[in-house]
């Protein structure tokens, strides 16, 4: 039996005194696209962050393909083949694009990261733009670049944090068409959205998270059936 891409039992997380996280248990299957729904401040970026280790004290256990990652420092769980790619982008502003691009180092042992070439080809616009500086590129390019900085560590589990915020409808098509064929080319993706109509048909498998506990789970396939109990949830 293939070995779950993320397996989380159990997860508590706390923000110094703040106990933020309270019981999350989900698990993703390898080449799955995995949504996190629920309002502002429910506790979905906070689940991401704890998967990394970017929080204060975690208890539980938060397996990334069957290894245990509780106990590890954040650099130590990069090295498990994860990117993760944050609300705020992180983008090096004195850096041009494509110095961004070339920034992380292989992070993986047996996968290697995408060429260069090939993220060129995934996102015509940072080529064209390869020679401005972080900051002199439009919030959606910097989105494409954030995400575009991970695939080249060779990470295989994406966490992507509100990647759809903000940004013009024609750059968010091309965010769906990334995530689709990334999904093609076997990639496992949790993704944090607000944008129910962006996440809705990607995702495989959906969570809801509500004052830091999983409420409702559920597959694509029950989708329209769940949609009064998301409506009250979210106000979709």
């Amino acid at each position: 039996m293939e070995q779950n891409a993320l397996e989380i039992t159990g997860l508590h997380a706390w923000y110094g005194e703040s106990h933020i996280l309270h019981d999350i248990n989900l698990s993703v299957r390898q080449g799955e696209v995995v949504t996190l729904l629920g309002r502002n401040g429910a506790g979905r970026s906070t689940t991401l962050r704890a998967i990394m280790g970017l929080t204060g004290t975690r208890k539980g256990s938060i397996k990334v393909g069957g290894v245990e990652t509780i106990g590890m420092p954040t650099h130590r769980i990069a090295h498990c083949g994860i990117g993760y790619c944050p609300e705020e982008r992180g983008i090096f502003s004195s850096l041009s694009a494509e110095e961004n691009l070339l920034l992380p180092p292989s992070l993986s042992k047996t996968e290697q990261g995408m060429s260069v070439a090939e993220i060129y080809a995934m996102f015509p616009n940072l080529e064209e733009r390869k020679s401005s500086q972080g900051t002199r590129l439009s919030g959606g390019e910097q989105q494409m670049l954030a995400v575009a900085r991970i695939l080249r560590t060779g990470a295989r589990l994406l966490l992507l944090d509100e990647i759809s915020e903000g940004l013009a409808p024609v750059i968010v098509q091309a965010l769906a068409r990334m995530i689709t064929t990334l999904k093609s080319k076997g990639y496992t993706i949790v993704m944090v959205e607000q944008n129910f109509r962006f996440a809705a048909p990607l995702a495989d498998r959906f969570y809801v998270v509500e004052h830091g506990q999983i409420v409702e789970a559920f597959a694509a396939s029950e989708l329209s059936a769940k949609m009064p109990v998301l409506n009250a949830l979210l106000g979709v």
